[in-house]
């Protein structure tokens, strides 16, 4: 019951800011019917995650939660390939619209998260770790994050602000919100904790991240990096 707690929390601060933002926009700046897609999106992917609450076996008994990653995974990419997102729109895409200062942006990022390795003590590595760290955190979290919430935030959300070549909608802002609040907050036998330095790591590059998935039209770079900063301590 604690993580339906959490996760009805979190959707209810989601629809609370829509709410907010509509007030101070004007109705008009926004869409309440993507807004509730995003929230049954959000409901959707945290259901999957935690196998439905753990009423799903676990099927792979691994250290890591395969079973809830790729199922997610393949959920998200089965919403991608409806009319209403698709596959481009969404970011899942080899195509890069931008690649210059992009790839810049992500090399600064996988050489900080190499620095911290080398600077930081290692935790012990195995095969599963390394394998799961190098592909599921980026694959399945900037599909569902940077690809199909974002579009669907995005979507929510008619204004836009340009800064630093792309154009931001609260959608992208909330996004980074909703990932850094999936990462530090929870509810548990009734008292709500929230971290800040965790929401800090996770929201604060996020930002970066969907500056990447803006300006390539991709969710490529954003999935190498995420993957990298996962890893970087594994490999060096």
């Amino acid at each position: 019951m604690d993580g339906i707690f959490t996760i009805g929390a979190i959707i209810a601060l989601l629809l609370a800011a829509g709410g907010a933002i509509a007030a101070l926009t004007g109705r008009g700046g926004v869409s309440f019917r993507w807004l509730f897609v995003a929230a049954g999106l959000v409901l959707l992917n945290d259901a999957l995650l935690t196998r439905f609450y753990r009423l799903v076996p676990d099927l792979i008994h691994g250290h890591w939660n395969w079973q809830g990653k790729l199922t997610a995974l393949l959920v998200t990419l089965a919403v991608a390939a409806l009319p209403a997102f698709g596959w481009r729109a969404s970011g899942l895409t080899l195509r890069q619209a931008d690649l210059k200062a992009p790839l810049i942006v992500a090399g600064l990022y996988g050489l900080l998260f190499v620095g911290l390795a080398l600077a930081l003590p290692n935790a012990p590595v195995t095969a599963e770790t390394l394998a799961f760290q190098l592909t599921m955190p980026g694959l399945e979290e900037e599909a569902f994050y940077r690809g199909i919430l974002l579009l669907a935030l995005d979507r929510a959300f008619i204004g836009r602000a340009r800064f630093l070549g792309v154009d931001w909608s609260w959608g992208a802002a909330l996004s980074c919100a909703l990932f850094g609040l999936a990462h530090a907050f929870g509810i548990s036998r009734g008292e709500v904790s929230f971290e800040p330095l965790a929401f800090a790591l996770t929201a604060g590059p996020s930002l970066i991240a969907v500056w990447l998935r803006l300006r390539t039209g991709s969710i490529l770079l954003p999935v190498l990096m995420h993957n990298l900063g996962n890893a970087a301590s594994l490999l060096v």
